[in-house]
């Protein structure tokens, strides 16, 4: 299976160039469940056309960047906004399923008309999270790994998003859309955690087996 995945961008001053990146992580996390990801370039003047035509099954938002908009934004790349924005578009005509990860989740909220909040004490560490009773693969965590600044309390969020789970803060730590195969999820499933079994699994179930449970 091949699965679309943006990239964080990063300004390299010695070089004077502008760099887009992934975590190799992504590729050992993703080739033993048999998908093949496909980096999405930045700075497209089409980026529409260019995921219509790599015959994807998906697309990954992966994380890095704060969002251009914000007030303070952090390495913020407006390119990518724009490209993300537009590939959100492209997923929705095509009926794609997406996974949105940490500011992909930020950016899918905000596509969607929602807004972000900033959020301390969720920077380089792990916290607890409960999710609903309607969504059982999520009961499994207990724990996560966090390294966001931003993030989305329940009045942030964009409508027909039904949250999944949260952290204790009250912050919304996953959500799912209530009419396209798009979920979001705060934590990196990329990076080390006691949840790795877990994030396969969803994977898994948004990818593979969409509106019937994975056997």
């Amino acid at each position: 299976m091949r699965i679309a995945i943006t990239q964080r961008v990063e300004w390299i001053p010695g070089y004077d160039e502008q760099r887009d990146c992934l975590d190799q992580r992504w590729t050992t996390l993703m080739e033993p469940l048999g998908i093949d990801l496909i980096p999405v370039p930045n700075g497209m003047a089409a980026p529409g056309g260019w995921l219509e035509r790599q015959n994807v099954a998906g697309l990954i938002l992966s994380g890095g960047n704060d969002l251009a908009h914000l007030p303070g934004a952090a390495n913020a790349s407006p390119e990518r906004d724009i490209t993300e924005a537009t590939l959100l578009i492209k997923a929705r005509s095509m009926n794609l399923p997406v996974l949105a990860v940490c500011r992909g989740m930020q950016m899918l909220n905000h596509f969607l008309g929602g807004s972000l909040t900033s959020l301390p004490g969720h920077v380089n560490c792990t916290h607890a999270i409960y999710a609903s009773a309607q969504a059982p693969l999520m009961a499994e965590y207990r724990q996560v790994n966090s390294f966001h600044s931003w993030g989305i309390q329940p009045g942030d969020l964009a409508e027909n998003l039904l949250a999944q789970a949260w952290a204790d803060d009250g912050s919304i730590e996953a959500f799912v859309h209530s009419q396209f195969p798009w979920a979001a999820i705060m934590w990196h499933p990329e990076r080390p955690s006691v949840n790795s079994a877990i994030d396969a699994k969803l994977i898994r179930q948004l990818f593979f087996c969409k509106d019937t449970p994975c056997a």
